[in-house]
């Protein structure tokens, strides 16, 4: 059970930097680790998933904030200075000590609830069209989703020929992000091939979508599911039969891990301060009502990002 509590304030160790949190994102991580989701999860990363509960008591991996206090090692940030970064947990609270390399310098165009909504995401849709995908046309599943939302403009901003695979209520949204071609799922049949399918749903077979890649393109796999009560295996049933079928089929198959480093973060806020891409936020939540912005990510399909935003105590 998520609930809102007291706990003592972090001190930051060697290398490390104290964040005063002023915005965090959900993203579908959390109620991953927090669900337990696939249950397979359980027994993959004991570092993250518990066997009764998540590992670390507080969630949250995105953040943006202020700098409060430095650590021995920290020569480059002081008290006061804007910043944004992606920890393992710990960002639903007013306070995070992270270490010095997950952390850059918010972008300057952006407020601390934008910039709450760019690391995870935006560096997943970085890394799978940056390094692993690429051609002409491209074509997103799940493009109205928070790393989708960012992979349609990065991919248009390549000059690739975007294709969209969204609901309904989120075709406007994705054309407005830059989709030439919007297919909604709930009456449309997705059609043509591609040189590069991102599926970020997960939601159909490997088959259904190497057919809607072309001979010399790339299948990229990323994330996706939606709860629906519990599973044993989720999207990670698609993302480990997908090695087995690539001696097998003539498109490649990648399963990006969007590992995240200082490059893509400096990376990002340079991209984000050219006006190259900017978050778009579905909706915001206080943190004493994040077990409801959890709940929305997890059953709704939220547009975009959910964020959450801290009062900090002065």
């Amino acid at each position: 059970m998520l609930a809102v509590g007291e706990i003592g304030r972090p001190r930051p160790g060697a290398g490390e930097v104290l964040v005063r949190v002023h915005a965090a994102s959900v993203n579908a991580r959390d109620w991953h680790v927090m669900r337990g989701d696939p249950k397979i999860a359980r027994w993959m990363d004991r570092s993250v998933f518990g066997r009764r509960g998540p590992a670390n008591p507080v969630q949250g991996g995105d953040f943006a904030g202020t700098v409060e206090q430095v650590g021995d090692g920290v020569t480059d940030l002081v008290a006061g200075d804007e910043v944004f970064g992606e920890a393992i947990s710990g960002a639903f609270a007013e306070y995070i000590a992270v270490p010095r390399r997950l952390l850059e310098r918010k972008p300057a165009n952006l407020s601390f609830e934008e910039a709450a909504a760019v690391p995870l995401a935006a560096n997943t849709a970085l890394i799978c069209l940056r390094d692993v995908g690429d051609g002409e046309r491209v074509l997103i599943i799940g493009a109205s989703g928070g790393v989708g939302t960012f992979a349609v403009q990065l991919a248009r901003a390549r000059g690739a020929q975007v294709s969209a695979v969204c609901s309904t209520r989120n075709v406007e949204a994705a054309r407005s992000l830059g989709a030439e071609h919007v297919f909604d799922y709930t009456r449309d049949t997705v059609t043509g091939r591609y040189d590069t399918v991102l599926d970020l749903a997960g939601t159909r077979t490997l088959r259904e979508l190497l057919r809607l890649v072309e001979p010399t393109g790339t299948l990229v796999l990323s994330g996706g599911g939606n709860f629906d009560g519990g599973s044993w295996f989720g999207p990670v049933g698609l993302l480990a039969r997908a090695p087995l079928a690539r001696p097998f089929v003539k498109p490649a198959i990648r399963v990006p891990r969007a590992e995240q480093t200082p490059a893509s973060l400096t990376e990002l806020r340079e991209l984000i301060e050219s006006g190259v891409v900017r978050p778009a936020i579905d909706r915001t939540y206080p943190l004493a009502e994040t077990p409801a912005a959890i709940e929305y990510m997890e059953t709704e399909h939220a547009r975009a990002k959910i964020v959450i935003t801290i009062a900090v105590p002065s």
